[in-house]
C-alpha cells in the first residue's frame, strides 16, 4: 500500500502543472482582450466580436482548467477513482474546447480580418464627413498606419511617429492574422498539455485500483 500511495502522489504533483498552465492561459487571453490594440478599438463604441470570441472561449478553458486541476489534486490525495474519472471527463470537455479555439483562430481568420477592416472603413468614411470624429485617430495610433492607398485625405490624423506610408487595410491583416495565429498555437498547445493531464488522471486510477488489489 505505501508504494502505491507514494506513486499516487507522485504523479499528482504533475497536475500541479495543469493549475498553472490554466492560470497562463487566463494571463494570456487577459492581456490580449485588455491590452494594446484590441483594448483601443473596444472603446470606440463597436468591438470586433468575432476576434473576441476566441478570447472568450481561451479564458474560459483556462479558468475551467485551474479549477479542474484542484480537484484532480484533491481525487489524487484522497485516493478517490470517481473524482479522478469526473476530471478526466472535464479534462475531454477542455481539451475539445482549446482545439476548437486552434482551429476557429485559423479557420475563421479571414472573416475576423474583415470585421475589423470594416469598422476600419466606417471610421475612415466617418472622418471625411466629419473631421471632429475621432475613431480614426485611435486606428492609426493603434495600428501605426495612415488611410489607405494615400493618406493625403487624412494626414491630419497620422501617427507623428509613422514614418513613411503604411496602408491600413494591409497593417489590419497583418496584425489580426498574428494575433489570431498565436492564439491558435496556445489553444492547440494547451490541448496538448490536457492529454498529458488525461494520461495522468488514468494512470492515477490504475495505481490505486492496484494499490487496493493488493490490499
Amino acid at each position: 500500500m505505501d508504494f502505491g500511495r507514494d506513486d499516487v502522489l507522485a504523479n499528482a504533483n504533475g497536475l500541479v502543472y495543469l493549475q498553472l498552465a490554466g492560470s497562463a492561459v487566463i494571463a494570456f487571453g487577459l492581456w490580449l482582450r485588455f491590452g494594446g490594440i484590441v483594448k483601443d478599438l473596444s472603446s470606440e463604441g463597436k468591438t470586433p466580436e468575432y476576434f473576441y470570441m476566441g478570447l472568450y472561449v481561451l479564458v474560459g478553458a483556462g479558468a475551467l482548467m485551474m479549477t479542474v486541476g484542484f480537484f484532480g489534486c484533491c481525487g489524487a490525495v484522497r485516493e478517490s477513482q470517481c473524482l479522478l474519472g469526473s476530471f478526466f471527463t472535464c479534462l475531454l470537455v477542455i481539451f475539445a474546447a482549446e482545439v476548437t479555439t486552434g482551429v476557429f483562430a485559423f479557420i475563421g481568420k479571414g472573416m475576423a480580418i474583415r470585421e475589423v477592416q470594416t469598422m476600419y472603413e466606417e471610421a475612415y468614411n466617418g472622418y471625411l464627413k466629419n473631421k471632429m470624429n475621432k475613431t480614426l485617430i485611435t486606428f492609426h495610433s493603434s495600428f501605426l498606419c495612415c488611410g489607405k492607398e494615400s493618406p493625403d485625405q487624412v494626414q491630419s490624423t497620422c501617427p507623428k511617429e509613422l514614418l513613411g506610408h503604411k496602408n491600413c487595410i494591409d497593417e489590419i491583416e497583418n496584425v489580426i492574422s498574428a494575433k489570431l495565429q498565436l492564439i491558435a498555437i496556445v489553444g492547440i498547445g494547451i490541448a496538448g498539455v490536457t492529454i498529458f493531464g488525461m494520461i495522468f488522471s488514468m494512470v492515477l486510477c490504475c495505481v490505486i485500483r492496484n494499490s487496493r488489489d493488493v490490499i
